[in-house]
């Protein structure tokens, strides 16, 4: 099984060589691949060094697997040049999420409705994962009409810039700044982009992701904000379900859903925290309540670590089941 790594020396990609170690992913050759200026480099998996390889040098070796990590523009013009050569992608981008020809996948969620034809799998997004992870038992059980989620995201969803920038700010350091404002003991309602309907593109992703995997008609309105947090996302969720559900059967549906782990208990301040949620492949559910506002009212309270399962894991996760399923 030769699987290649590409944008291995990113912070997804770091996250992603670490992963598929702990699960002893059966490599028998890993191809890590990244830009020119890290072609080269040596980098260290299960004790044995490698050289990073370009993209055309990688393409040349024919992976099985490919692990895209490096942006959509590069996902856009590299992917279809691996899939040619039958490789099966599996992209961490944005560039395919919505295309109609390609599958979002979470695992957990939807993995049956892969084949052996989809060369180009595309992953959701970190925030959107998380809460649909969460979602589709609740769905699939009560039904949903309508989420209300705003999110508080880890500057590690920007990248390596803005974690530098968070300690550069902390010391009182002058430097290079991935935020249009100080992070620092701040909050930015302004994940990605601002796009011509006054929403930001992250809060788009969690609006037309949760459509294509879950359901087209839940009515999904999104806030995304940036804080100075490192270990994971967090969201704020509420929910109309279309029929009536109590706290407790909620709380044993949840802790009865593969990959996840509810924390509900007040009385010893136990609810998720992206503290606690860092290095961790769950999604974590707490602070499960009625909405009193309204009729079959739900919130929620959602971590995960979006390096984890928000990106690497869930990559992971759709190879593990490619090839248990016998589609490579």
């Amino acid at each position: 099984m030769r699987v290649a790594v590409v944008g291995a020396t990113g912070m997804v990609g770091e996250v992603m060589l670490k992963v598929l170690a702990e699960r002893q992913f059966p490599i028998t050759e890993l191809i890590p691949v990244a830009s020119a200026r890290s072609v080269g480099k040596q980098l260290e998996y299960l004790g044995k060094n490698y050289s990073v390889v370009g993209l055309e040098e990688a393409v040349s070796l024919k992976p099985e697997i490919a692990l895209f990590s490096a942006g959509g523009e590069t996902s856009l013009t590299w992917a279809p040049k691996f899939a040619e050569v039958g490789c099966t992608v599996i992209d961490n981008s944005s560039a395919w999420r919505m295309h109609p020809d390609h599958k979002l996948i979470v695992p957990e969620i939807n993995a049956h409705v892969l084949t052996a034809e989809d060369k180009i799998i595309a992953n959701p997004n970190c925030s959107t994962i998380q809460m649909v992870m969460a979602l589709a038992p609740i769905h699939r059980a009560f039904g949903i009409e309508r989420v209300v989620v705003s999110t508080y995201q880890s500057i590690t969803g920007t990248g390596v810039k803005a974690v530098q920038q968070l300690e550069n700010e902390y010391k009182g350091i002058e430097g290079e700044t991935a935020y249009p404002h100080p992070i620092h003991r701040n909050a930015l309602p302004h994940c990605d982009v601002f796009l011509d309907n006054l929403y930001t593109k992250e809060e788009m992703k969690l609006v037309n992701e949760t459509h294509k995997i879950l359901d087209p008609n839940i009515r999904v309105t999104a806030t995304a904000v940036r804080i100075p947090v490192v270990g994971g996302h967090s969201e704020s969720v509420n929910l109309t379900l279309s029929n009536p559900a109590e706290l407790n059967e909620v709380r044993q549906l949840l802790s009865e859903t593969p990959g996840i782990v509810v924390q509900d208990d007040l009385k010893s301040n136990d609810y998720p925290m992206p503290l606690n949620a860092h290095g961790k492949d769950e999604v974590f559910v707490g602070r499960i309540r009625k909405d009193n506002s309204q009729d079959n009212g739900l919130n929620l309270w959602i971590v995960a670590d979006n390096l984890r399962k928000g990106a690497a894991t869930n990559t992971v996760q759709i190879a593990e089941y490619l090839i248990e399923a016998g589609l490579l």
